[in-house]
């Protein structure tokens, strides 16, 4: 349902909220290596972003990416319109080509309500309540080996 793309860009926003301070910003090197995922491709997600201001960049020695005050009050489908466009959760469960309300594939009427309470709960969380919610909860940005 979400692209790769989504799936990067979401989890390497949550990696920069998790840090407390806009004092520390991080290269995509560094934020590809911790979450294991492929650099080129998530530096061209996080330029996207940063041009879109759902994250904050600065150059030169001791630059990167970082979230503001401002960022962190976004919610996650403001990172997705970004990287899906409109096309957010539009994808079909069955893999058709041309599913919709006036073609739907065989689960296109179950699939359809839980699509909506998702992008619903995507469009009310701020970037800040999600990363809270992944470190109290204890989940993973990453299954990569910790050390």
């Amino acid at each position: 349902m979400l692209s790769s793309a989504s799936k990067y860009a979401i989890r390497a926003v949550l990696f920069l909220a998790q840090k407390k301070s806009s004092d520390q910003k991080f290269g995509s090197k560094h934020i590809a290596e911790a979450l294991d995922i492929p650099n080129p491709f998530l530096a061209k997600l996080l330029q996207k972003l940063a041009r879109k201001g759902v994250i904050s960049s600065s150059k030169g020695p001791g630059g990167g990416f970082y979230l503001s005050d401002k960022n962190r009050k976004m919610h996650i489908s403001d990172i997705l319109f970004v990287i899906e466009k409109e096309n957010i959760l539009n994808s079909c469960m069955m893999g058709l080509p041309k599913c919709g309300d006036n073609n739907p594939c065989p689960i296109h009427h179950i699939v359809v309500p839980f699509k909506n309470e998702l992008i619903k709960k995507f469009s009310i969380d701020t970037i800040e309540e999600v990363a809270r919610e992944v470190y109290e909860n204890g989940y993973f940005l990453t299954l990569k080996r910790q050390v």
